[in-house]
């Protein structure tokens, strides 16, 4: 993966700390999302290899301590929610206190910046408590199949009923609003969509159908086993009034709701319809490096800066700006000059 040219990261901010991140396209950041590991407790096909994956050096994993360092400049130029990721988030051993400190962070308006989190919710019910103790507001829970042999067969792992006893307990919390996050894959779960959308509403959940992108670990994307947003609309649609719901803004899901609502559901078609132009995210990997895109191919360093620099609040700022000013329009999927980046989507943060 290429980093950022030393000269643009050197560059004189346009703004100095505690300013808005406003890329060139006049795009104002207001979410971060920090991948905690690059491990999982899952194999999903669409994701990663089996076997012969090769892990990120432990030495390079960013502490609680440094996670923390740059999660506090962010809020201070102007990030109001973190969103942990991985791979796996509930891996980390130290995931409780990794939001505990996240939490106590003030946003640039003083109040508590928000803390989300995505994982397959293995290990949910057993951490949940503490989570919500230390200060998590929402989840996103990974499910793209309620079937045993199927969920075996996508994940290589036997661990279906984990999952659903995760969610149970997330429903049984307070945090709100639960989401169910499924990619939608044809000839794999597609003859599911209705039944996961039964699923999440008898769960107080939100499903969000995700298009399947070019992020797996071994290249082997092919567009034409992705489940376009127009298919999942036309298979919900025989089964539920889809009404649109109005203001989206930097949200990555549209939403519908269901014979008129209170119940919606969501679908992110990054692929067939880009909601690039309204994008309020940045993105930090589990080895310190700063992406403006999930598609990206260059990243911006900040290890050197945590781990040796001088003056460092002022070079992770810096850093923040660089990354922004360097974001691109659009991800250019279906542009036939689009290369897909080099790390899977493990390594670069759900």
């Amino acid at each position: 993966m290429p980093a950022a040219p030393a000269s643009d990261a050197a560059e004189p901010a346009h703004a100095g700390p505690g300013a808005p991140l406003v890329d060139t396209h006049g795009r104002v950041h207001r979410d971060l999302r920090i991948s905690l590991t690059d491990r999982c407790s899952l194999r999903c096909t669409y994701c990663m290899p089996e076997q012969g994956n090769e892990w990120l050096a432990k030495t390079s994993i960013l502490t609680l301590d440094e996670i923390e360092a740059v999660a506090r400049v962010a809020a201070a130029d102007g990030i109001t929610t973190f969103r942990l990721t991985g791979g796996e988030p509930l891996l980390r051993t130290d995931i409780v206190e990794v939001v505990r400190r996240l939490a106590a962070i003030p946003g640039p308006d003083g109040r508590p910046v928000e803390i989300a989190m995505t994982t397959n919710g293995i290990r949910l019910r057993e951490l949940l408590p503490a989570l919500v103790d230390a200060g998590l507001d929402r989840l996103n829970i990974s499910i793209d199949t309620l079937r045993r042999d199927r969920f075996h067969e996508l994940t290589r792992r036997d661990r279906l009923d984990d999952v659903l006893d995760g969610i149970a307990a997330a429903a049984a919390c307070s945090l709100r609003p639960l989401k169910l996050n499924a990619v939608a894959m044809r000839g794999v779960n597609d003859d599911e969509l209705v039944d996961l959308v039964d699923f999440a509403v008898a769960h107080g959940a939100q499903m969000r159908f995700i298009e399947q992108m070019p992020l797996d670990a071994g290249h082997t994307w092919d567009r034409s086993s992705m489940v376009t947003q127009d298919e999942i609309l036309g298979r919900l649609a025989d089964r539920w009034t889809l009404t649109p719901v109005p203001g989206r803004a930097g949200a990555p899901a549209a939403r519908w709701t269901l014979d008129g609502g209170p119940d919606t559901v969501g679908i992110i078609a990054s692929v067939t319809a880009p909601f690039c132009g309204d994008c309020d995210r940045l993105r930090l990997t589990a080895d310190g490096q700063l992406r403006n895109c999930l598609f990206s191919t260059t990243e911006y360093d900040l290890l050197p800066l945590l781990r040796g620099g001088a003056d460092v609040d002022a070079g992770i700022d810096g850093m923040l700006r660089s990354c922004v000013r360097g974001k691109l329009p659009g991800h250019a999927i279906n542009d036939p000059s689009f290369l897909q980046p080099a790390r899977g989507m493990n390594a670069i943060g759900g």
